[in-house]
């Protein structure tokens, strides 16, 4: 049995450690933004760059995209290396409060984080806390426990998260249209609750929502059964793991693309109205509308991008479309 001291101890270990952590995943998520931004501009469908000829991988004509490097290299063509940052600080600040209260919250409504053998806590994947010697019902329980934490902490998260989202989107999406509506953290919330009010800062929320939540139980029930009934080693588990997370997170990607595009629909921006986007009754009717044009996994594919016909443009400049950019070095 740990001593009290040990106790003490091992939670100051898990609190800067879990910091340490986040503050590493901060600094990716940082340097990968120009990508993620190039990425929002897709998924609203805005494809400045004129598709060239080119075939398949297997062979077959189409007609090709940029890639999110070519993507990224004519926001900064265009803005200049700073631009490529937008809407970078409100995802930060967000992403601080989402990550400081839902732990909070979790632990106050008396869900606590499951102990390994040494007494420290654990992560919230469910293959790091399924040690080796599990049996079948202590392994059941930590299941159980474990993802009733991570439940509230997750929809915790988003209803946090889900304003500074909002003006992230936002901010990145005035590129269309070259407006300045949402320039600094203050005015984007002064605009969106003199045109929206409060419901406005959590346009997009339901797919966001069942998007991390469908992946969150899927994923962490299939690693579950996995582990009780066909994988014995961590290692097996982990990489597992990580599989089922990349093709639960392929399945929802639709609802990521329908709350991106309802984030955008009806704001004073070019990119939220028409032409550029058709107004939607809510993101149920987003969802059908962008299936029905088979545009509900734009962005998907980072790389290899393909059109069936020239797509239509929505262009800052208004006439004509960009050439492909040469990459360089940020």
């Amino acid at each position: 049995m740990p001593t009290m001291l040990e106790r003490d101890d091992n939670e100051t270990e898990y609190e800067v450690n879990e910091w340490m952590r986040f503050g590493l995943r901060l600094g990716v998520s940082t340097a990968l933004h120009p990508f993620e931004y190039a990425k929002v501009l897709m998924q609203i469908g805005f494809e400045p760059i004129a598709p060239v000829p080119g075939r398949t991988l297997f062979g077959n004509p189409t007609m090709i995209l940029p890639n999110v490097f070519q993507y990224a290299a004519y926001i900064k063509q265009v803005d200049g290396f700073a631009g490529c940052f937008r809407g970078l600080s409100a995802k930060i600040l967000g992403n601080l409060l989402s990550a400081h209260y839902s732990e909070r919250i979790a632990d106050e409504l008396g869900l606590e984080a499951c102990e390994g053998k040494r007494g420290k806590k654990k992560d919230d994947r469910v293959e790091s806390e399924l040690d080796d010697d599990d049996d079948g019902v202590a392994l059941d329980d930590k299941f159980k426990k474990q993802l009733k934490r991570n439940l509230v902490v997750h929809t915790a998260g988003v209803i946090i998260s889900q304003p500074f989202h909002v003006i992230s989107i936002r901010m990145m999406a005035q590129f269309v249209g070259r407006e300045r509506i949402y320039s600094g953290l203050w005015q984007s919330i002064r605009e969106i609750w003199t045109q929206d009010g409060l419901f406005g800062f959590f346009t997009g929320f339901v797919p966001r929502l069942l998007c991390d939540l469908g992946c969150l139980v899927i994923s962490s029930s299939a690693t579950y059964l996995a582990s009780k009934y066909l994988i014995r080693e961590a290692e097996g588990r982990v990489y597992f793991s990580s599989i089922s997370q990349f093709v639960v997170s392929s399945m929802f990607y639709p609802y990521h693309v329908v709350s991106t595009c309802m984030i955008v629909n009806g704001s004073r921006l070019r990119a939220g109205s028409l032409p550029n986007m058709e107004p939607y009754r809510d993101w149920r009717d987003c969802y059908a509308k962008l299936r029905a044009a088979g545009n509900h996994k734009r962005g998907n594919s980072l790389f290899f991008r393909y059109s069936a016909s020239r797509p239509t443009k929505m262009s800052p400049a208004g006439a004509g479309y960009a050439p492909y950019p040469e990459l360089k070095k940020f």
